[in-house]
């Protein structure tokens, strides 16, 4: 657990603030959503006027956690109406889930000419220090275990909406509990979570049970392009932009496809390349746990977590995907 001083800390912004901006990392996943949801409830149940803002489309899986669909910026907000405190003029702003620059496109901006406080809620080792107080615990599973933390310390009511979001947070992070960051601590704070409403069936059945057509589509397209390297150590899978167009499928359609060569047995590091509409690449990185990926993504200034990290790179997919090769060679020579 973060430590108790960061935690009053926290709670002395928190107090003596009314207006409160919410936003975490761009393409959000399990981890951030519940964690901003979870924040949201509880924190308008405590009396304060809070506006969540989301720095690109969120999964149609996710939307289930909210009551409404949250604003995204560059979509229901700009930029400008951000920085003229048109959307809300906050007393103070809460990230959660980053601390990274790269993570906040256009939010990045607006932090840089904004004066009020920043709260930073992470679990990142990657740390470009965004806040006036950070709650930096690596030791969590999920920023959402953070979240949770500061929630019971604050004695807030967590009813099941926000037990929901959590669990959400926390399994989705530690891929459904099968991930080495699985701990006590992690299966604790489950149990507590289901205790105050949470229904694990329910919940995995809206994540990972609800595909489109045009997403298993997509999915099937990526399984085809599989190659492995290294004797079987390290699998790559790609999807260009055609593909997305073909299928009918969106970008954030392919959150957790990454983890379907991890299926095969000699697989210790696997890489998903995808072509963005701006030209560069996205690349997600995954290990088993003898390799660093986060020490690669770094080098393409990216990060992450050890078993679990991106960046963004230069096209074409050929070249980005031979650059990332060059690096895994070196981890697999011997």
């Amino acid at each position: 657990m973060a430590m108790n001083q960061e935690f009053d800390k926290a709670v002395e912004l928190v107090s003596k603030s009314k207006n409160i901006l919410i936003t975490t990392h761009t393409r959000p996943d399990g981890d951030a959503c519940g964690a901003v949801v979870a924040l949201v409830r509880a924190l308008t149940k405590a009396g304060k006027n809070i506006k969540p803002v989301f720095l690109s489309g969120i999964p149609d899986w996710y939307m289930v956690l909210f009551d409404s669909p949250p604003a995204i910026l560059g979509e229901d907000v700009s930029l400008e109406e951000l920085k003229q405190g048109k959307f809300i003029d906050p007393d103070l702003i809460i990230i959660v889930d980053t601390n990274s620059n790269s993570q906040l496109p256009g939010f990045s901006e607006y932090l840089k000419a904004n004066n009020k406080p920043v709260l930073v809620m992470d679990h990142h080792v990657t740390n470009d220090g965004l806040g006036d107080v950070e709650i930096k615990d690596t030791s969590a599973a999920a920023a959402g275990q953070i979240v949770f933390d500061l929630l019971r310390y604050c004695k807030y009511e967590i009813d099941i909406e926000i037990a929901r979001a959590l669990f959400v947070a926390i399994v989705t992070d530690t891929g459904w509990l099968r991930f080495r960051n699985v701990d006590g601590r992690v299966l604790t704070d489950c149990s507590e979570l289901v205790k105050l409403g949470a229904k694990p069936a329910k919940i995995y059945h809206d994540l990972y049970q609800c595909f489109s057509v045009e997403r298993f589509n997509l999915m099937t397209v990526m399984l085809n392009t599989l190659e492995l390297h290294f004797d079987g150590r390290y699998a790559t899978q790609y999807l260009k932009q055609q593909d997305f167009k073909n299928t009918g499928a969106d970008y954030k359609d392919t959150e957790t496809f990454i983890d379907q060569c991890q299926k095969i047995s000699s697989v210790e590091a696997v890489a998903l390349f995808v072509e963005q509409p701006d030209g560069r690449v996205k690349c997600s990185l995954r290990s088993g746990g003898e390799v660093n990926v986060r020490d690669i993504a770094q080098k393409f200034g990216g990060g992450g977590h050890t078993m679990a990290s991106g960046t963004h790179l230069n096209g074409p997919l050929k070249s980005a995907m031979e650059a990332v090769h060059k690096e895994f060679e070196v981890c697999f020579k011997d």
